[in-house]
């Protein structure tokens, strides 16, 4: 296994693929098997894909929904990254296990359903749009990191019509698209050097606000 320290170094966003390159489900599904361990609120796993490995779709209504950009078409597959605004509705069938193994008795699992509804449901639709991105996110970046692992590159992008994405996707008004990522084997003929990183003293402060 790669060392991880390396493998967050090596990682950066791809700007151009080798459009002869093919991505298997099996890999991608490898790939996924692990990503199912990303944090997040409550475990509810808000994260979903979708995987566009269809040529003639990614190449056509999706690259027309990013903007034209042509990193999508040279991608071995795009990948939409959605955040689930209702995912707090299954937090009973998330914890159903936990109750049918004695790990959690049946007052433990009535709270947990009733304690995590209302967290959701008392702080409204902005707050529920906000957490789908927040932990699809989390997810995404686990994403990146295991793809890189493997061997892998990755761009991901927040430049494309998100109303067109869904339309051409037939995607739920549940789901809120958190990003589109495309991975493939960078081209790496011309490859600009990474850009400029903030030393740490720029971006975190210890015990105090942010002065400036």
């Amino acid at each position: 296994m790669t060392d991880f320290m390396q493998v967050v170094k090596d990682r950066r966003s791809a700007m151009k693929f080798k459009p002869e390159v093919h991505i298997t489900r099996e890999e991608l599904n490898e790939m996924f098997e692990l990503v199912k361990y990303a944090p997040s609120a409550f475990n509810l796993q808000h994260a979903h894909y979708i995987v566009i490995d269809n040529e003639a779709l990614k190449n056509g209504k999706i690259y027309e929904a990013a903007n034209k950009q042509y990193k999508v078409q040279s991608a071995s597959a795009a990948i939409l990254v959605l955040g689930d605004m209702d995912a707090y509705r299954q937090v009973g069938e998330l914890n159903e296990g936990m109750l049918n193994l004695g790990i959690m008795n049946k007052q433990e699992y009535d709270m947990t359903v009733e304690s995590v509804t209302s967290f959701y449901e008392d702080r409204g639709e902005a707050f529920k749009r906000d957490e789908a991105i927040r932990n699809a996110s989390l997810s995404a970046m686990l994403f990146m990191l295991i793809a890189k692992e493997k061997g892998w590159d990755t761009c991901p992008m927040i430049g494309f019509d998100a109303e067109a994405m869904r339309e051409a996707l037939n995607i739920s008004s549940r789901y809120v698209p958190a990003m589109l990522i495309v991975i493939g084997q960078e081209q790496i003929a011309g490859q600009r050097p990474r850009g400029y990183r903030k030393p740490v003293a720029e971006f975190v402060s210890y015990n105090t606000e942010i002065s400036k």
